[in-house]
C-alpha cells in the first residue's frame, strides 16, 4: 500500500518563503507524478500545482510567479517539492499532496492523498 506524506509546513510572515516536500513510499522501479493542492478553513480544496509525466508543470493563477513545484532526480524520484515565494496571508491553507500519474506501477495509486502539512502565514 502506498504512502504520501506532505512536510515543511510551518508559520511565516508575509513575504517569506516555505519549501514543502512529499515523499511517496512506493517500489523503486515506480515513477509517481503528484499534484499539489490547499484547503484554507472554511473554502474548498483547490488545485496549486502539478507535476505531469510529460515533464511539465501547471500551477494555478493565484500562485504563479510565487510558487515553484519540482521533482526528485533518479535518486528521490518519488519525492516531490513546491517552493513557496512571496508568501501571503491569502496563502493560509493545509497544503495536500496528491498521486495524479504513475509510470511502471498499479494505477491503484493515482488518487492517493498524503495527511497535510499546514502553512500559517502572519500579515
Amino acid at each position: 500500500q502506498v504512502r504520501v506524506v506532505e512536510s515543511g509546513g510551518g508559520s511565516v510572515q508575509a513575504g517569506g518563503s516555505l519549501r514543502l516536500s512529499c515523499a511517496a513510499s512506493v517500489a523503486a522501479y515506480c515513477t509517481i507524478f503528484m499534484s499539489w493542492y490547499r484547503q484554507a478553513p472554511g473554502k474548498e480544496r483547490e488545485f496549486v500545482a502539478g507535476i505531469k509525466s510529460d515533464g511539465t508543470t501547471d500551477y494555478a493563477d493565484s500562485v504563479k510567479g510565487r510558487f515553484t513545484a519540482s521533482q526528485g532526480n533518479a535518486k528521490n524520484k518519488n519525492t516531490v517539492w513546491l517552493q513557496m515565494n512571496s508568501l501571503s496571508p491569502d496563502d493560509t491553507a493545509m497544503y495536500y499532496c496528491k498521486i495524479s500519474d504513475v509510470h511502471s506501477c498499479s494505477r491503484t495509486y493515482v488518487g492517493v492523498w498524503g495527511q497535510g502539512t499546514l502553512v500559517t502565514v502572519s500579515s
